[in-house]
């Protein structure tokens, strides 16, 4: 049966691909991803019905749906009206200031969150000499430094020798201590607050933090200006760490992306969906998706002018789908502020390691030692 005009006749030629019901659900697609690019739209279309179609087809239903692309206005970036607003206080406060430990240091482990975690370091016999310092003095000094930041040689002399707290973190460290301290915790979290232990949806990042004198792998990441090395995180929708890979500045997110969904993958099996920034798009995301089973959804700011936003001719598919200003995007803010809490911690905000397995085990205890107050609380 051939094209038919509103009157009814058959103008013969070919058959519409797409008809009544495929229109239809081609339109809910571009309500549920409005800032979709075309090929994005049309892997999407083909995956939920199963019919091969390009993107000019798409193209053509969509202005045949009354559908079309809409792109802000270049204009000046506005400051926000704050006179007459009350002034807020930001930073530490009393609140968030510890009692000192045991040490003489408030980022000592205080005996509850010790016992949470202590059966990880304690030697239980084995082979070797006993150790003459205690284990909980010595994750307290590393407690110290990824806190303040501080060097080896400078550690404070109410902890152990320095020698000492660095062989053992590097055991602990190489032996992946640090990431079950920090499951153990993650998965405690969740069963506290209601959820599962693991997670069925994770956002990924990353960092690009600048690299010390010290040297170790390290490059240049052009689109941000920064000399050093990038944190590849996956976390879960609480901001709660799964995995972790750290590279040289200069590799492309989408080139980093692998490793670290594997690792998410393999620590959550149940991982269903996976939110991403345009820095995935394309083929990155495709990849991914074939390679886990994951379903891959690239979050855009609704007014970014690379792919804009659907919006219908009669009326726009929600209201204030262009908003002005700043914009909080669904899922992506979450990352964002696990990225805040690592720079709470100093030894994060450069790295001061040569060693590629050292900045790595410093996140880890970074985010358990988050975690380890959240539970002691």
């Amino acid at each position: 049966m051939g094209t038919t005009t509103r009157e009814g006749k058959n103008l013969g030629g070919r058959p519409a691909l797409l008809q009544a019901g495929e229109l239809l659900r081609l339109v809910e697609l571009t309500r549920q991803m409005p800032q979709a690019s075309m090929d994005e739209l049309t892997r999407a279309f083909v995956h939920q019905t199963g019919i091969e179609v390009c993107s000019a087809t798409i193209r053509k239903a969509l202005k045949k749906a009354g559908i079309k692309r809409v792109r802000p206005a270049r204009r000046a970036g506005q400051r926000a009206q704050t006179q007459g607003a009350a002034p807020q206080r930001f930073g530490y406060t009393a609140a968030h200031r510890r009692e000192s430990g045991l040490n003489g240091m408030n980022t000592d482990l205080t005996d509850a969150e010790w016992t949470l975690v202590h059966d990880l370091f304690e030697r239980n016999g084995g082979r070797g000499t006993p150790s003459t310092h205690q284990r909980r003095d010595i994750v307290n000094a590393c407690m110290y430094i990824v806190r303040t930041g501080c060097a080896w040689r400078l550690l404070p002399s109410n902890f152990p020798p320095w020698r000492a707290v660095y062989s053992a973190f590097r055991g602990w460290a190489q032996a992946g201590t640090f990431e079950l301290m920090h499951d153990r915790l993650r998965q405690q979290w969740r069963q506290r607050i209601g959820k599962a232990p693991e997670p069925t949806a994770a956002i990924i990042d990353s960092q690009s933090t600048r690299s010390t004198a010290q040297g170790g792998d390290g490059g240049f990441d052009a689109g941000k200006k920064v000399k050093g090395r990038k944190r590849h995180l996956v976390v879960d929708t609480l901001g709660l760490l799964l995995a972790l890979t750290v590279t040289a500045a200069s590799v492309q997110d989408r080139d980093g992306a692998a490793p670290v969904v594997a690792q998410a993958c393999a620590k959550a099996p149940g991982l269903q969906k996976l939110y991403v920034d345009a820095a995935y798009a394309g083929q990155c995301a495709m990849a991914l998706r074939e390679t886990h089973g994951i379903a891959v959804e690239v979050v855009r700011h609704p007014a970014n002018r690379v792919t804009g936003t659907f919006v219908a001719e009669q009326r726009q598919l929600w209201p204030d789908a262009i908003p002005k200003g700043f914009v909080v995007q669904a899922k992506r803010w979450v990352v964002e502020r696990t990225h805040a809490w690592n720079e709470r911690a100093r030894r994060l905000i450069a790295h001061h390691d040569r060693s590629n397995w050292a900045p790595v085990a410093w996140v880890w205890l970074a985010e358990a030692r988050i975690l380890a107050t959240r539970l002691a609380a």
